[in-house]
């Protein structure tokens, strides 16, 4: 699978070169810190072989995925600690390779013995993610695979979790795996048709060509519109507060997050800098940013506050736009200024919350927008305004069954598929030469080889992927 990436002189070869991947490497897996156990991960063609001798077992011979109780010694015979040792034979580990795991007290000190008694044995320090470079290397995952690896790890709700799973699961290489094999199909009947091309002979129905090419550029499509929502689950959707001084955005922000995090007063102006905090609703990650109330002032601070807020504006993806429902003509002002700012930001979702609506009887009226009423005091229909939100992020979407893109460098080479396969379909319905044609499909099969690691990666991206990923991983 990794010929083409790893022939002599390809961009992959001079990269594991300057890491050594023959050589036997070792790092701390968990934390530092101090608590209850550390994992010391060990991988290479002689791991067994250096920690056997530190553990006084006949670990070499011992079966896969078996796990031991001893002493492990340092190089002067002088116990560190006792330990467990998992064993994972070659070809059976997450590497490939011979591997070790060390569970230890987790005592900086004794992870350090240990650390120190590996390298007397020959064992170096891991680069920052080598483990799953060798993973990748040895043919264990796909280049997006070992991406998600860095995902999971990162993922801080369900929703990210599942799909940075799914990805590592390889259900985002087989559907681009599926794809690919259909162009390979194409390309292989217009390359045949090019080797009898003075024969003038046609392998290729024009018509069945032109309908596969859109069959794959309506799948990479719907990929390359999932980023939006991928984007926004990994990474958290910004939500900017924003409204006049004293409609209740730092109480609606208290009221969502259940806690005092941000000081409520009846004086105007009393938010003077932008608070932010993260809310999982539903598995999405939002980040909540409650905003000096907007005004003129003549106060600096304060103007500086405001300035800020509407920064937050621009930077956010939603806008909650409060009004104060016990002010005469505030709802209508609020849902005119909600309504210009869909207008000048059309990339943002604007929704118009009516606040001390427990005190109030006046409504939203002649609003398109998303609206909510609620009291955010009290807790009114909080609950609310959280289901909009999530559906405002989630929409239709199936998590469970669709491919979901979050990666940028994946939604780049399906940008560029998507690109090659338009020219091909042009050229296609142009009738233009079938060379023509076969390049812009050969193109198309590059670019989707790249997000697994089919084809030959360049260096910088390999180095920007592995080196991304934590120590010990």
């Amino acid at each position: 699978m990794f010929r083409g990436c790893l022939k002599r002189g390809g961009p992959l070869f001079f990269y594991l070169c300057t890491m050594n991947t023959g050589d036997t490497i070792c790092a701390v897996a968990t934390p530092n810190g101090t608590g209850a156990i550390s994992v010391v991960r060990v991988s290479g063609p002689e791991a067994l072989a250096a920690v056997d001798t530190l553990f006084a077992k006949d670990l070499k011979n011992a079966a896969s995925h078996t796990i031991h109780f001893g002493n492990l010694v340092n190089t002067a015979g002088e116990l560190i600690d006792e330990v467990l040792v998992s064993v994972f034979q070659h070809g059976k580990s997450f590497t490939g390779e011979e591997s070790v795991e060390i569970s230890c007290h987790a005592s900086p000190y004794i992870v350090q013995q240990i650390l120190l008694a590996l390298s007397q044995k020959g064992c170096r320090q891991a680069e920052p993610g080598e483990f799953t470079l060798r993973a990748f290397m040895n043919g264990k995952l796909d280049l997006s695979q070992a991406e998600a690896v860095a995902d999971l790890i990162a993922a801080q709700t369900k929703n990210a979790h599942d799909i940075a799973l799914n990805q590592l699961k390889g259900h985002f290489s087989t559907k681009l795996k599926e794809l690919r094999e259909k162009l390979i199909h194409f390309a292989s009947l217009v390359e045949l048709e090019l080797d009898f091309a003075e024969e003038d002979v046609e392998f290729a129905d024009r018509t069945e060509l032109k309908a596969l090419v859109t069959e794959v550029l309506d799948k990479i499509r719907t990929m390359i519109h999932s980023f939006e929502l991928g984007n926004a689950i990994k990474h958290g959707v910004p939500v900017a507060i924003v409204g006049a001084p004293n409609t209740g955005k730092s109480t609606l922000l208290n009221q969502l997050l259940g806690e005092e995090r941000a000081i409520v007063s009846n004086i105007a102006g009393t938010t003077r800098d932008v608070i932010e905090e993260t809310l999982n609703i539903d598995g999405i990650l939002f980040r909540l940013i409650d905003t000096a109330g907007i005004r003129e002032t003549s106060e600096e601070i304060e103007a500086m506050g405001i300035e800020r807020s509407r920064e937050k504006i621009r930077a956010s993806k939603i806008v909650l736009c409060m009004a104060d429902m016990t002010v005469e003509g505030n709802p209508e002002s609020v849902v005119k200024w909600a309504e210009q700012l869909t207008v000048s930001y059309p990339d943002k979702k604007v929704i118009v919350v009516g606040n001390k609506c427990d005190i109030s009887q006046n409504t939203i009226e002649n609003c398109d927008l998303p609206h909510v009423l609620l009291a955010a005091k009290s807790g009114m229909n909080i609950d609310n305004l959280k289901m909009l939100l999530a559906e405002l992020v989630l929409g239709n979407a199936d998590l469970t069954d669709q491919v979901i893109v979050s990666n940028t460098r994946h939604l780049e080479a399906l940008m560029r598929t998507e690109e090659a396969l338009e020219r091909a379909l042009i050229g296609l319905q142009t009738g233009i030469s079938a060379d023509f044609v076969a390049m812009d499909i050969r193109a198309a099969m590059r670019s989707l080889g790249n997000i697994t690691g089919e084809i030959e990666v360049d260096t910088d991206i390999l180095g920007n992927i592995f080196s991304r990923f934590c120590i010990g991983k």
